[in-house]
């Protein structure tokens, strides 16, 4: 009886009518399955009056809107696919003398928000709306807590609940009220299986790599740590796939892909999540060259997929898919959005110029570190439309190919759009010797304080030994890939679950008070 003492008065009126349909001999969770046959919009878009199929339908939803007129009243019902009226008149669920089941149980029993299904023929009111001619009506589901109330009149929608802890915090109930954020997280997987699609039906092969890693590498982030308890030691979720697809490749599979679950314990905002997901492919016999022709392919068919057409909207801006993409080097861009050529400078010197364009550095930062610090502030928000940022300094790309004709950077690219990166992507370094060097640069960094340098992965080292045959690589933000083509602004709402502080219990906030 705990429990019961914190309950709002609306959720003891609810539990009292479950607890009368008891008494009713009416299971309001029952067992077997409901028959459903049809759903809203298919009854909307497709209802023709001389068609059989439509006088004898089952649907089934939640109640989201009851108009009571007495010995009749009309309810909204909300499917999978959206919503429909539905006409319960009292003689037709009640064709006996026995009104009870009406006038005793649906219009007093029965709530917004409950699950019902209706066995019917569908028609069209006086007004012209479509709806469901209910002639039996039965209870599936007895929603215990009320729906926040969201008014709508018209195709307009009031009181809408925009209120961001609710909603990320109680997604589904996010999703009952707010139908848009279906469509979203439709359109995500969407995107997810034309991107799959794409990729099968160019010969990639979809594997699968493990969560749980002894060595955090294939990036450079902060790691989180868990402890595996039968072999007694320590792991950590992975930061990337890489290093395993690109093991693969070693093994002899030509083309390996993986939608693959991230961990990086590092800050939160409107484009960063600790747990994110990516999509990571590996190539043999390519190089970054081919891989931006075959990415501006993948990113222009799946903008096709999801809007008939190479454009999105992006808040106030349109975004164009249309390949080719615009490509500039990393120092060009530098140069063009502060006036200064940093291509040929030391690290003092880069720190210099941090310091006279006001961007804070640290100690231990490296040459690359001070590089990405330049572009991050100074040009990566100035690239709208998407544009391949390429050419990069060995010293930001320990995984990376040296390029083949310009001495001290590496073949590698970043996509950025809308001023954000969504993709990176190399001529993978597959010279073990030049990798262990890069490593040992990575663990000088680490011993200076920067604890997002890689660790080194003598298995990785090793397998490279056994050769690897030239490669290209890429890594694409599905999250954020996901934000421009359904027009979000933030991560978390192309996110069904985001992470949350730990919501206090009525209990703990009752102790916060005594």
């Amino acid at each position: 009886m705990d429990a019961l003492k914190n309950l709002s008065e609306p959720e003891r009126i609810r539990r009292q009518k479950l607890a009368d349909l008891q008494v009713l001999g009416i299971d309001a969770y029952p067992a077997e399955s409901f028959p459903v046959n049809s759903y809203s919009t298919d009854i909307k878009s497709g209802f023709q009056p001389e068609e059989e199929k439509w006088k004898n339908i089952c649907i089934a939803g939640r109640i989201m809107g009851i108009r009571d007129m007495g010995k009749a009243a009309f309810v909204v019902i909300q499917d999978d696919k959206g919503k429909i009226q539905a006409y319960v008149r009292r003689d037709d669920i009640c064709p006996e003398e026995d009104k009870s089941l009406y006038d005793n149980v649906f219009k007093k029993l029965f709530d917004i928000g409950d699950f019902i299904g209706i066995h019917g023929y569908v028609f069209t009111t006086k007004t012209g709306e479509i709806s469901v001619h209910a002639s039996k009506i039965s209870m599936l589901s007895k929603a215990l807590r009320p729906l926040p109330i969201v008014k709508e009149k018209e195709g307009e929608t009031f009181d809408a609940v925009t209120d961001p802890e609710f909603r990320y915090r109680q997604r589904y109930a996010d999703l009952i009220v707010n139908p848009h954020v279906k469509d979203t997280f439709q359109k995500r997987s969407l995107m997810i299986k034309t991107i799959r699609d794409f990729l099968n039906n160019h010969g990639a092969l979809e594997v699968d790599t493990p969560v749980l890693q002894n060595i955090p590498g294939g990036a450079a982030a902060r790691p989180f740590i868990t402890h595996h308890n039968a072999l007694d030691v320590p792991f950590y979720l992975r930061i990337a796939n890489e290093l395993y697809l690109k093991r693969l490749i070693v093994g002899g599979f030509d083309w390996v892909y993986e939608f693959s679950r991230n961990f990086r314990n590092e800050g939160m905002d409107r484009t960063h999540n600790p747990e994110f997901t990516i999509l990571e492919f590996y190539v043999a016999y390519k190089d970054y060259f081919w891989m931006m022709d075959f990415t501006e392919k993948m990113l222009e068919a799946t903008a096709i997929a999801l809007h008939g057409k190479t454009t999105v909207p992006c808040g106030d801006k349109t975004l164009d898919f249309k390949a080719p993409f615009k490509r500039i080097s990393i120092f060009d861009a530098i140069k063009e959005n502060t006036g200064i050529d940093v291509s040929e400078m030391n690290e003092d010197e880069l720190r210099a110029v941090c310091k006279q364009l006001h961007i804070e550095t640290e100690a231990s930062m490296g040459k690359g570190k001070l590089i990405d610090e330049l572009f991050s502030e100074k040009c990566e928000g100035t690239f709208i439309q998407p544009t391949f940022i390429i050419d990069y300094p060995v010293e930001m790309s320990p995984l990376t190919k040296k390029h083949r004709s310009k001495p001290g950077l590496v073949e590698r690219f970043e996509l950025m759009v809308n001023g954000k990166e969504i993709a990176n992507a190399y001529t993978e370094l597959n010279d073990p010797i030049d990798q262990r060097e890069r490593f040992e640069e990575q663990v000088k960094l680490m011993e200076r304080g920067d604890d997002e340098a890689m660790f080194i992965d003598h298995d990785f080292l090793r397998a490279l030994e056994y050769g690897m045959p030239p490669t290209a690589g890429i890594g694409i933000g599905i999250d954020r890939l996901c934000m421009l083509m359904t027009n979000e602004v933030s991560i978390q709402d192309v996110l069904l679950f985001p992470q949350m502080r730990p919501e206090k219990r009525d209990d703990e906030l009752n102790e916060e008070i005594e």
